[in-house]
């Protein structure tokens, strides 16, 4: 089902760039849950459990500035003061899923962090969980949208916590449970921490995905994910562009790192001027490397998938040829079966070719 807002891709009106990557259909490969939290949800929601969290605050959660802070304080506080029931979780994933159909995203893996929510927020794994895994099936009647869920491990937590969180997963299988992540703050929090529960995460028969090179780590950050904890992709990984031997080796084996155009560490890092001609998002490609372009904390960056996608040709220089080798990656990235990839495959490059010759003018 597209979105009613949505103009179908037949029709033959003139579309302008920033319709036209609206409506290119796309997977979502990188979102946190938490993270795309509307603002008028999120005080509905504090507002219900009594947080004590000020308007003001709040405000500021939804403020991006041109040096962006983290939005990992924001992460935390819904934890701890707000996300207290199955039916909070049930709203937001349905929220989510929700306006990211409405961006033409057909298939969504998205990041959630049980430790947090069993340690912190109170609500059992199942009962939070299983929340999601209904509005995932909601979601997919009503807008069309696939969803699948992503248990993440909370690196700031004890490696202990990891394999806790792991057997959790498996010991409460669900259709809509597809792998494992890891994810918050990298620094001084190698992967290799955590070797023993995505060793767990592999035997149990699930997908892995790893955060790492992001916040200006070593690559040998993204070389530890890749060989020792046996990732699939990488959610990141700006840094492998530091030793192009090992990106070679990336590049060969296909690997897809998940990156976000709106990445934070690098708008606070880089001069303005200088930020997109010198994100090594704009050199990957170039090293063989195979990309996806991704929203992270949509409502938080404030950005749509269209407008991530949209990024990728005005502020790091890409050509539509580009994007179409995107959204392959993308449907070759996810954790569905060969069958179905071979049909979005086929389907979803049709669209793009129709959706292109109805460009308006192309990319400058």
């Amino acid at each position: 089902m597209i979105p009613r807002d949505a103009v179908p891709a037949g029709s033959s009106s003139r579309l302008e760039l920033a319709e036209f990557f609206r409506l290119i259909p796309k997977v979502e490969l990188h979102c946190h849950l938490f993270g795309s939290v509307r603002k008028r949800t999120f005080e509905e929601l504090a507002t219900k459990a009594h947080a004590p969290v000020t308007q003001s605050e709040i405000d500021s959660f939804y403020t991006r500035g041109p040096k962006p802070v983290g939005v990992l304080h924001v992460l935390r506080t819904l934890d701890q003061h707000i996300m207290k029931d199955g039916d909070a979780f049930y709203r937001i994933t349905l929220e989510y899923l929700e306006d990211a159909a409405r961006d033409c995203v057909r298939y969504a893996e998205f990041f959630w962090n049980p430790t947090g929510t069993i340690l912190v927020s109170g609500v059992p794994y199942p009962v939070a969980a299983g929340a999601i895994a209904r509005a995932i099936r909601d979601a997919h009647k009503a807008f069309g949208i696939l969803g699948r869920l992503i248990p993440s491990i909370d690196r700031q937590a004890e490696p202990s916590a990891a394999v806790e969180m792991v057997n959790i997963v498996a010991s409460h299988p669900l259709e809509e449970v597809v792998g494992i992540g890891i994810d918050y703050r990298e620094v001084d929090r190698p992967p290799e921490l955590f070797a023993e529960a995505y060793a767990r995460a592999k035997k149990a028969g699930l997908r892995r995905t790893a955060h790492a090179g992001e916040f200006g780590m070593p690559w040998t950050n993204v070389r530890t994910a890749v060989e020792l904890l046996g990732v699939e992709r990488i959610d990141h990984g700006y840094t492998v562009v530091d030793n192009p031997a090992f990106a070679a080796v990336c590049a060969e084996r296909g690997i897809v790192f998940t990156v976000i155009p709106t990445n934070s560490y690098y708008l606070r890092t880089l001069p303005p001027e200088r930020w997109a001609r010198d994100h090594p998002i704009r050199s990957m490609p170039g090293l063989g490397l195979r990309i996806h372009p991704n929203t992270d904390d949509p409502t938080l960056h404030q950005v749509t998938p269209g407008r991530a996608w949209h990024m990728m040709c005005s502020d790091f220089g890409f050509e539509l040829d580009d994007i179409a080798a995107f959204m392959a990656n993308g449907i070759d990235a996810s954790w569905v079966d060969a069958s179905v990839k071979a049909a979005w495959r086929r389907d979803w490059s049709a669209e793009f070719a129709s959706l292109r010759g109805r460009l308006s003018q192309p990319p400058p």
